[in-house]
């Protein structure tokens, strides 16, 4: 087991879902069941899929659970995309948490790799 509060990723996916939740602030309230609610809980679910995979026993489980963090990782990645299409975001607001989405990616799949 690891402990998921000394994981560098589960820390800065911890901030970049706070991130996401400001920049989702400013959403017009009729995207609260839309664009919104899709980012927060795609934010979310990447510390807390780290914090599930790090209680699993083993390694292939951990693994498993990093993948499904990546694939909430996409999801936002498109989620800002069509939010920038939208007009909803500008364009610092998708380049700046993009930059940290990747860094937050490239961390994923590294720790990933090291569990086979």
């Amino acid at each position: 087991m690891h402990r998921f509060k000394d994981l560098e990723i589960w820390k800065r996916s911890r901030l970049y879902s706070s991130d996401i939740y400001e920049i989702t602030s400013k959403f017009p309230d009729n995207e609260k069941f839309g664009l919104t609610n899709q980012l927060r809980r795609a934010s979310v679910s990447i510390p807390s899929n780290i914090t599930e995979g790090s209680s699993r026993k083993s390694n292939k489980d951990f693994a498993q659970f990093l993948q499904i963090t990546l694939g909430s990782a996409y999801e936002i990645e498109t989620q800002l995309l069509i939010a920038y299409d939208l007009k909803l975001i500008s364009e610092n607001e998708l380049n700046q948490p993009s930059k940290e989405l990747s860094e937050i990616i490239k961390m994923t799949s590294r720790f990933k790799s090291t569990l086979k």
